[in-house]
């Protein structure tokens, strides 16, 4: 058999997809499974055990040239399945013209009426995004999701092992949204409280550096040797790959969430403008979610969070107190 997963949105949601390719996988081991996803994303299945093809679609330049591009190489591998766990019209398109047998998807998604199998699309109600896609192809496995699961390499683990010389966490303090971080100020706060004798990464993406300089250089950490900026020197994988043996991983409700659940990572998971009903929560078996304690009616505020707080106060974020993150500490 030959499948292929579409997911062609942010970081954090192709981590989740591969959980769908795990369950391909263990059901149908001798099938081949390829995969479509959005240019800057694609490191993130390098050297994938059993991911065969991954189409890699750019949106920013040549948008539509390369999309027609990759629907005529997909055709051409005749697909038994086309499980597209993506929402919008781009997808659908991908997904409609596949010339695969069979065609599956979110009834949300505006070229559904074109798909063979469509499945009711519900957030809000506490169902995880792995057992929301797990739907997708419970007719090709069982109803049962297995957790995302990314594969670092050994050369991976290799450039970060000079950092694992002695107990660790990892810090992951930025968002794409402002109201999903937890506040700079707090941030600051967590470090100036935590261990001495922990050594402490921050991490994140080259547009991230500056963010992660400033809570170092506000902590009363700034001359420590022990504590390291290691935003935009990292790759996915290899970030995954120190992650993986911290004795905690401290995120908010992001990326770096889903990377520490791939690698059943400790985690500690901070949630401000956004709830865990959602769905978006973190996999691993140590995990936990810090979220305010205070009732407030503006939130949830949004499903993904805003580049400002709606009411200006971020009440959401500040009310959350240090010793109730700290407690995770093992």
């Amino acid at each position: 058999m030959k499948f292929l997963i579409i997911q062609t949105a942010f970081i954090g949601d192709v981590i989740l997809a591969t959980a769908v390719a795990e369950k391909l996988h263990n059901r149908h081991p001798d099938a081949q499974i390829d995969f479509v996803l959005r240019k800057g994303n694609e490191t993130l299945l390098m050297d994938h055990p059993f991911i065969k093809n991954v189409f890699i679609w750019d949106k920013k330049q040549g948008k539509i040239k390369n999309l027609l591009s990759i629907i005529h190489q997909i055709r051409g591998h005749k697909y038994d399945s086309v499980i597209n766990l993506h929402r919008f019209a781009s997808s659908g398109f991908i997904a409609a013209f596949s010339d695969a047998q069979e065609i599956i998807g979110f009834d949300k998604n505006p070229l559904s009426f074109l798909f063979s199998k469509k499945i009711k699309h519900e957030i809000g109600n506490g169902k995880h995004e792995v057992e929301r896609n797990q739907q997708l192809i419970q007719h090709l496995t069982d109803h049962l999701a297995e957790k995302p699961k990314l594969y670092p390499t050994q050369s991976n683990y290799n450039l970060v092992k000079k950092y694992k010389e002695q107990p660790f966490i990892c810090l992951a303090p930025t968002s794409v949204w402002f109201t999903k971080q937890y506040p700079k100020e707090k941030w600051i706060e967590l470090c100036n409280a935590l261990p001495k004798d922990l050594a402490v990464f921050l991490l994140g993406a080259p547009n991230d550096i500056s963010s992660c300089a400033e809570i170092i250089d506000a902590s009363e950490n700034r001359n420590s040797k022990n504590t390291i900026n290691l935003a935009g020197k990292l790759s996915f994988l290899e970030s995954a790959a120190l992650m993986k043996d911290a004795k905690m991983n401290f995120v908010n409700d992001s990326a770096p969430m889903h990377l520490s659940s791939a690698v059943n990572a400790n985690t500690t998971a901070i949630f401000c403008s956004t709830v865990p009903s959602f769905g978006f929560g973190p996999l691993s078996e140590n995990s936990q979610i810090v979220e305010t304690k205070t009732i407030m009616k503006c939130r949830p505020c949004g499903l993904h969070g805003h580049k400002t707080c709606p009411e200006g106060h971020f009440k959401c974020g500040f009310s959350i107190e240090t010793n109730e993150i700290l407690k995770h500490i093992p």
